[in-house]
């Protein structure tokens, strides 16, 4: 099939456009650079994708079966009209369009089926306030003008190529014998999927019937505390996991922010605990999620041969360790 995905050039985008050209599809890739670096099999498109006006004359004249939509501003955030207009701009040839969702569109709580409701228009997280907002737009136009949707809902995903400083902040700092700060009592839960999953999940959603008008939770089955996710990295990489637990509100007090520069526990890794369940996934597309630990030890390979992360710089951690109350001895 003609395939476009929206955002093919990082992470989850480059190994699906990758697995797509191994099933024999033809694929494009639309992004904000006149160029890519994903060889010649695979043709250009270069516009904002949070332009509407770009976008509808980007696409003009295409012909494309599939769109992938797996892009979203971190800056200025992207909202349910581009996903609209992403839509309307790709023409009405479609056989799917496969939109990258998250977990997050739930807003908060544990256990989350799929019809559960999604997160309010007015919800304070302008993330999931947009990827709630889409899903309800893009249902409304399968409901309305029978738009081939399929919605997924990953939490945190991990593997290979990770552009988030996730999994290497953590193998940095056990690689270098240093204890690592958990946030409270290290027991927020956090649930995983590996990134090779999500993009099975992606090729099947074009390839299953049933998945057409549908969302799906798309993770491994178990949430892990805090605690266990990072005694699972430190399995991984074969170092000791030694624990100081400082108290949340101190290090937030302190300047640390989940998403930096005062880091002090992997971007973004210390949140409200949001997890979901994955029995339709696994009865409607087959959904078999690799073992964490399995894809924990490929993803540690690749952070060997390819960490390109800027050296860690520990001086706020340090100031926590030495000035933090700590809630609990150290651990080793």
């Amino acid at each position: 099939m003609n395939c476009l995905v929206i955002g093919g050039t990082r992470f989850i985008g480059r190994l699906l456009v990758s697995e797509l050209l191994k099933k024999g599809h033809d694929v494009t890739v639309l992004h904000r650079r006149p160029r890519h670096d994903l060889g010649r099999r695979v043709k250009n498109i270069a516009a904002d994708r949070n332009d509407p006006q770009a976008m509808k004359a980007a696409l003009a004249g295409k012909n494309f079966e599939v769109v992938f939509d797996n892009v979203y501003d971190w800056e200025r955030g992207t909202t349910a009209g581009h996903v609209e207009a992403a839509v309307r701009a790709a023409g009405n040839n479609l056989h799917r369009y496969v939109f990258m969702s998250s977990v997050a569109a739930y807003g908060d709580g544990l256990n989350h089926h799929e019809g559960d409701a999604l997160a309010p228009d007015d919800a304070p997280e302008l993330y999931t306030r947009n990827k709630a907002m889409s899903e309800r737009a893009l249902f409304r136009l399968h409901q309305r003008m029978g738009l081939p949707v399929v919605t997924l809902r990953p939490p945190y995903v991990y593997g290979p190529d990770n552009p988030f400083y996730r999994e290497a902040f953590f193998w940095d700092r056990l690689r270098a014998g240093r204890p690592i700060i958990l946030p409270g009592d290290g027991r927020r839960l956090m649930q995983f999927v590996y990134v090779k999953d999500l993009v099975w999940a992606c090729l099947r959603a074009i390839e299953e019937p049933a998945a057409v008008g549908h969302a799906f939770n798309i993770a491994n089955a178990s949430p892990l505390s805090q605690t266990e996710a990072v005694e699972a990295l430190a399995r991984t990489c074969k170092k000791p996991a030694r624990f100081v637990r400082i108290p949340r509100e101190y290090i937030l007090r302190a300047g640390g922010h989940p998403m930096g520069p005062k880091l002090y526990f992997g971007v973004y890794f210390d949140m409200p605990p949001i997890t979901q369940v994955t029995a339709k996934a696994q009865r409607v597309l087959k959904f078999k999620p690799a073992d964490f630990l399995a894809g924990l030890k490929e993803t540690y390979r690749w952070y060997l041969r390819h960490n390109g992360f800027p050296k860690p710089d520990y001086s706020f951690e340090d100031a926590l360790l030495a000035n933090a109350p700590v809630m609990i001895p150290a651990k080793v």
